[in-house]
């Protein structure tokens, strides 16, 4: 039995650009009641910790949070649940590819302050592509009926956006969130994601729900950016040690240990989570050409 047959097609999307071949999922996901957010970012910005954080702040306002890790490295959840999960993958192949012999138990995890945790993983390093992998997902957890059971659902995406496989959260998200620093190759790739968001926008329901500012003490650049392409930064968190160390006691932040550094950047992820469930805004912004990014960025 393929993996892949249950999942996805891969076929021509309209509107998507020509010779754009899109991972494409065949059924209605029925998402409704739940708000689900696909969080993106240059490789290494910080979109776990990010997530992870994000998701304890949901939970902490009394939400029913679901975590999706996309990447096949499957770490996506550690500071969650304290360990390396097992993925998707690997409960299939204990299976042998037969879905129906699976139990929730085999593939969602409990983490801090009752967190529900998916790591999908991914076909070894230079095989396939992982957009299946997140279909199969989804589609497993629909079928458990754990989607509908959940206030909050967040997709943590691996690196930029480069293929349609990479691409594939967005056809289930509300909104997705943009992680970058204050830096030209972060901006570069955001400005990427935002052209793949806007290509999926208009197929999908997914629409921009925000520039998250991480590891970075200034964001004058992001700023200038986001007034550039019409863009809003909804949050900031400064590169700070208790964020590093937090990661080293496979900790989110409402774990550590009390101190006022602690307490500012648990309060933003806070605030954080409570404007994206409250208010809901969504930006339609137009990226940039790569070229005029280029020239756009830097100082006189």
């Amino acid at each position: 039995m393929s993996i892949a047959s249950n999942a996805i097609s891969v076929k021509q999307v309209p509107g998507n650009g020509p010779g754009s071949q899109q991972v494409h999922m065949e059924e209605d996901l029925g998402l409704d009641g739940t708000q689900v957010f696909a969080v993106y970012g240059k490789g290494g910005i910080g979109k776990s910790t990010t997530s992870s954080n994000l998701s304890a702040a949901f939970s902490k306002l009394g939400k029913r949070v679901l975590q999706i890790g996309c990447d096949p490295k499957h770490d996506s959840t550690f500071t969650l649940t304290k360990r390396l999960v097992p993925t998707v993958i690997d409960a299939l192949e204990a299976v042998e590819f037969h879905s129906e012999e699976l139990q929730p138990e085999d593939f969602v995890y409990e983490g801090f302050n009752g967190v529900l945790c998916v790591e999908a993983g991914g076909p070894p390093a230079g095989t396939g592509c992982g957009g299946y992998v997140v279909g199969q997902t989804v589609k497993l957890l629909k079928e458990h009926h754990l989607l509908e059971d959940t206030d909050i659902v967040i997709f943590d995406v691996l690196g930029d956006v480069v293929c349609g496989g990479f691409a594939s959260p967005l056809q289930h998200a509300h909104r997705s969130l943009v992680v970058t620093a204050n830096d030209f190759d972060s901006i570069f790739a955001m400005n990427r994601i935002v052209a793949a968001i806007k290509a999926k926008a208009k197929n999908y329901p997914v629409r921009i729900g925000g520039v998250i500012a991480n590891r970075s003490a200034e964001t004058d650049q992001i700023d200038g950016f986001n007034e550039a392409v019409g863009l809003g930064r909804v949050a900031h968190f400064p590169d700070l040690d208790v964020i590093r160390r937090s990661r080293l006691k496979k900790s989110t932040l409402f774990e550590m240990e009390e101190s006022p550094e602690l307490q500012i950047v648990q309060n933003e992820y806070l605030e954080l989570a409570s404007r994206l469930i409250n208010e809901q805004t969504t930006w339609d912004a137009t990226p940039m050409k790569d070229r005029d990014l280029f020239d756009f960025l830097g100082f006189e």
